[in-house]
């Protein structure tokens, strides 16, 4: 290759790198949710029992569903109460991630408990 090619693919690639910006993720925090319908959920880490206490909106029906860390739906809890307590005696040791839907099916709270055994 030719020294001023070598020159000018340099010069190139300098002002190419620092004119162009990733546009793939947002800069600063992330926009903060209307508000948690899930107001609190413990104890966590859980040994047999994990307790969910929903801000439950008027006429409003949610679904609890628990997940294992592998993505597998273990339990599918319809028409959650305000205040639930779920049995984990079936199920084993490790991380679970819960989703609580409303009725069209949208995902409106998550988050993630520990079972100690």
């Amino acid at each position: 290759m030719y020294p001023s090619m070598r020159i000018f693919y340099i010069l190139l690639s300098i002002i190419l790198l620092t004119t162009t910006q990733a546009k793939s993720q947002a800069r600063g925090p992330l926009p903060d949710t209307d508000h948690k319908v899930v107001k609190k959920y413990y104890p966590n880490p859980a040994v047999s029992y994990i307790i969910f206490e929903i801000d439950r909106e008027p006429n409003q029906a949610y679904t609890l569903q628990i997940y294992s860390f592998l993505g597998k739906m273990v339990k599918n809890i319809p028409d959650i109460a305000d205040r639930y307590t779920l049995n984990l005696s079936d199920l084993y040791r490790g991380l679970y991630t819960f989703q609580l839907k409303d009725q069209s099916g949208h995902v409106t709270d998550s988050g993630i408990f520990q079972l100690n055994k």
